[in-house]
């Protein structure tokens, strides 16, 4: 059991019983938002940054959106499916939509590629997690 399995299995309102898809997607969704702030890093190092505002600008939104889904998938006080699936939904959208833009300039620059496979991971995990909580 990873530590956060742990922590959120110790919470008072869950009582032992997890929803480890969900707990494994938050940590995707954390991996993910770190992997667009490295991806919009090294876009603005390259020579032709005017070429890659638009990725910049979807790297950092996609990575505010997971951080969301993020923090709110791992609170565990009350019910709140419907704004966990919400905050997930609204991660899924920017995940694909960034994946879309870092593969238009993944031949040219490594870090697109790799951070446009990431977040179509981190997509497919979006949909697995909200079939978790339904």
């Amino acid at each position: 059991m990873s530590q956060m399995n742990t922590m959120i299995a110790a919470h008072p309102s869950v009582q032992g019983s997890t929803n480890e898809v969900l707990i494994r997607a938050t940590q995707e969704f954390y991996s993910c938002a770190q992997m667009c702030i490295s991806c919009a890093d090294a876009c603005t190092a390259e020579d032709q940054v005017e070429m890659l505002r638009q990725c910049i600008r979807l790297n950092l939104d996609c990575a505010d959106l997971c951080f969301a889904a993020g923090s709110v998938g791992t609170r565990r006080s009350g019910s709140n499916e419907e704004v966990i699936i919400a905050a997930i939904r609204a991660c899924q959208t920017a995940c694909t939509i960034c994946a879309e833009e870092c593969e238009k300039h993944a031949s040219k620059h490594e870090h697109c590629g790799i951070c446009a496979e990431h977040c179509r991971r981190c997509a497919q995990t979006c949909e697995e997690a909200i079939g978790s909580i339904r």
